[in-house]
Formats: C-alpha cells, sequence, structure tokens
C-alpha cells in the first residue's frame, strides 16, 4: 500500500524512535526497514522475538546479494526478524562502510518496498528508517518510490530552519523546484515535530505556516511527544505500561491522522497499480496466444 520513509537533516531528533513507534501503532501489517547508510541501532537496543539479540547479518545486509539478482516484493520477508513484541524488522547495516555492497540497489530496494504493500501472499505497508540526509547520502534514492517522506525535527530555531531548508531541498529534488501548500507534489514531504505536548499544537501551526510561507511544499504532518521516558520503553531500557505513555499516545494520533489523510489515496494508487498490472498481463496471454 506505501512505503513511508523518516530521515532528519542534522543532529539526533530521534528518527529510529519515531519510525519504531509510529510501525509499533501502524494500522495496518509493517515492514520496520533500518535504511540508514550509516548503519541501524536496532541491534544494539532492541532484543528479538526469542529473548536474545537479533542477528546483524540477517536484514540489509544479507538481503544485498538476493538483490543483486532481483528482488520480488516477498523476498523481504526473508530478511526480516521479529522482535520483542512481534514487530517485524529489516535490520540495517552494521556500520557504514558495509553500504557499499548496496551500491547501485537503492531503487531496487526502493521498489519492492513500495510494491510489498501490493503482495497478493503477505502485504504489508513499509516504514523506512533513513537516518540523518544530505545531498549525497544513498537512501535519497527510495525517497522517488514513497508515498510519503517524514523529515523529524526538534524545536529548537536551528532546527526548524535547517528542516525548512532540507525540505525545500528535497522539493526541489522529487518535485522538480517548490511548490506552496495548495500544489503538493508526490511523494508528499511531510514534517513531524517531537515537542512538548503541552506546546505541540501552537508549535505544530506555527511551523506549518513557516513551511507554507517558503513555499517548501512541505506541511506539518503531526507531533510525536518527546517523551524520554516512553523511549526508553520503547527501546525495552525501561519497565512499564508502554501503551500508556506520552510517545504511543502521540504516535497513535499521527497515525491515524496519516491515514485519514491519506490512506484512500495510497488505496486508490495501489488498485489503479493492480488494474494496470492486470491489464498487461492479459495482452501479454493475447499475444501469446497469437
Amino acid at each position: 500500500m506505501a512505503l513511508i520513509a523518516l530521515a532528519a537533516d542534522k543532529g539526533s531528533p530521534g528518527v529510529t524512535t519515531a519510525a519504531v513507534a509510529l510501525a509499533a501503532v501502524w494500522p495496518r501489517r509493517v515492514l520496520l526497514a533500518e535504511t540508514d547508510p550509516a548503519g541501524g541501532d536496532l541491534v544494539y537496543r532492541s532484543a528479538a522475538a526469542h529473548g536474545g539479540p537479533l542477528n546483524p547479518n540477517t536484514g540489509m545486509l544479507s538481503i544485498a546479494a538476493t538483490a543483486r539478482r532481483g528482488l520480488v516484493p516477498d523476498q523481504l520477508w526473508d530478511h526480516v526478524q521479529p522482535l520483542s513484541g512481534g514487530l517485524e524488522v529489516l535490520v540495517g547495516l552494521g556500520i557504514a562502510e558495509q553500504a557499499a555492497g548496496l551500491a547501485g540497489l537503492w531503487p531496487t530496494l526502493g521498489h519492492a518496498f513500495a510494491a510489498l504493500g501490493d503482495s497478493p501472499h503477505a502485504p504489508a505497508d513499509v516504514i523506512a528508517d533513513c537516518g540523518r540526509i544530505s545531498g549525497d547520502t544513498p537512501a535519497l534514492e527510495l525517497f522517488a518510490h514513497a508515498s510519503l517522506v517524514l523529515l523529524v525535527s526538534r524545536t529548537e530555531p536551528e532546527a526548524l530552519a535547517r528542516v525548512r531548508d532540507r525540505a525545500a531541498a528535497l522539493a526541489g529534488r522529487l518535485h522538480g523546484g517548490p511548490r506552496g501548500a495548495a500544489t503538493l507534489g508526490n511523494p508528499v514531504i511531510g514534517v513531524v515535530l517531537i515537542a512538548d505536548p503541552g506546546d505541540a499544537a501552537k508549535l505544530a501551526s506555527q511551523v506549518n505556516d513557516m513551511l507554507v510561507h517558503a513555499q517548501t511544499g512541505a506541511r506539518v504532518v503531526g507531533t510525536l511527544a518527546d517523551d524520554p521516558a516512553g523511549a526508553e520503553q520503547l527501546a525495552g531500557r525501561r519497565r512499564g505500561r508502554l501503551d500508556k505513555s506520552l510517545l504511543i499516545r502521540s504516535a497513535r494520533k499521527v497515525t491515524a491522522d496519516v491515514y485519514q489523510q491519506y490512506g484512500a489515496a495510497w488505496a486508490a494508487s495501489a488498485q489503479a497499480q493492480h488494474a494496470q498490472v492486470q491489464a498487461q498481463q492479459a495482452q501479454q496471454a493475447r499475444g501469446a496466444g497469437r
């Protein structure tokens, strides 16, 4: 149905925590993919479903050899590990040097991620944690296949200035230039703010106005609570009722809002693509019968 790519411009605003939180409450089956070329974090912070550590060699590293021979979306599941709690994850690279093994394969991965939602066997949306991005990161090649690109940002003035400029740069790369609020491009570029819940609504409105005024082609799609205790619970480092945490409660609202705004469009796009594939197959069958 959809590929949702999460990224940040600079620093450590909490992209991995945001990706895990959104995936944990996603309304459909979801695959969390650690696609940061600099390496993933979940091997170090999360336990596998069997209680032991995740296998760092099963995930993005193991998929590289498969993808070089072509990648059918359902093959992604062969490289997935379940976390404690059941979330299915494609574990990221161990170190940045391993990204060389994925050279030239990022578009193939992007296509497979985007097409997984239409799998007749095990359909799922994909939430991709792309880490920090810059003008030359290969993870940008995933964005063209995404339905939604979410830039994660904290709310300090310098962070907001960077996310504004990064959104504008992405709009230029993905859409061909800046756009106003009424002409959002595809993929949609959204901003998720990590904010104190008490200030979240006011900040979201102000930042959205800033993005529109700057003609970035982006809009604020929601806020996640700045909740260190909830983040520790999510990582399994602290006990407590995770479902009652401010982080997970805010993640539920973000996912509900995203699906309300874009879910119908994603479903219609998937149906159109499916119909197109069926038409092509029918045409090929007619040609083979002549």
